[in-house]
């Protein structure tokens, strides 16, 4: 990801509707992961300044793995539980009842080798939930802008996890609305070479309306088997 961007992210997270309705989308399902516990013990895995850990923290203790200093230098009162580097190098003093991964796979290229390595680091009964965007045939300059490596089907991550000797609980698509923009994006792009800029946040009203529509459609259409990513819950094989 550049440096702009990574710069703008802490604000486009906390107002732009994207990441409120994808916020609102997580925080669900980990209450569905964690059900009632307020001591579980959750890793964020490319955690960036740690912008999720205000919200995990009435689950229990969350801690985070960041490789990017800009962004961690961006954390505030989080920077003692976010250790800067990769996983490789993180040590824990026992394992996670929940490691997130969201929008990480994308980024390496061996995903396999990360997964299984997150893998370890659950509890028994622990799970893994992860997110990543969907489809190649919707990759954009802004992917490019993002530094992602692919983009994956449902199907894709499915295989990955299995392999990193998960049990996946469930699989679905998200922001179901976007495949058609996106598809365009990229038919355009085909045509006229462009430069992907840093996402804005739009002006209040549209921001608004934007985010109530996306989260009425995951309400009512989240089954659709298609959208611009990809949500999956996985559990530790026995």
């Amino acid at each position: 990801m550049q440096s702009d961007y990574i710069t703008a992210y802490s604000d486009l997270y906390r107002r732009h509707w994207w990441w409120r309705v994808r916020e609102e989308i997580l925080l669900k399902e980990v209450r569905q992961i964690l059900g009632h516990r307020t001591g579980a013990r959750i890793l964020d895995i490319g955690c960036g300044a740690g912008l999720f850990f205000d919200a995990l923290e009435v689950f229990g203790h969350a801690e985070g793995v960041e490789s990017d200093r800009i962004a961690v230098e961006q954390s505030g009162r989080w920077r003692n539980r976010i250790h800067l580097g990769d996983l490789d190098t993180f040590k824990s003093s026992g394992g996670f009842d929940l490691i997130l991964m969201l929008d990480v796979l994308e980024h390496v290229e061996r995903p396999e080798a990360m997964l299984r390595r997150a893998a370890s680091l659950l509890v028994a009964d622990g799970q893994m939930l992860i997110t990543v965007p969907a489809f190649d045939a919707l990759w954009t300059s802004h992917d490019q802008l993002n530094g992602h490596v692919k983009r994956y089907a449902a199907g894709e991550v499915k295989r990955l996890l299995r392999a990193a000797n998960l049990d996946v609980t469930g699989a679905r698509y998200l922001f179901q609305s976007l495949t058609l923009p996106k598809l365009a994006v990229r038919a355009k792009e085909a045509l006229i070479r462009s430069d992907a800029a840093v996402p804005r946040v739009p002006p209040p009203f549209l921001n608004s309306a934007l985010q109530t529509w996306f989260r009425c459609e995951h309400a009512i259409a989240g089954w659709l088997p298609f959208g611009s990513s990809v949500m999956a819950v996985a559990r530790r094989a026995a």
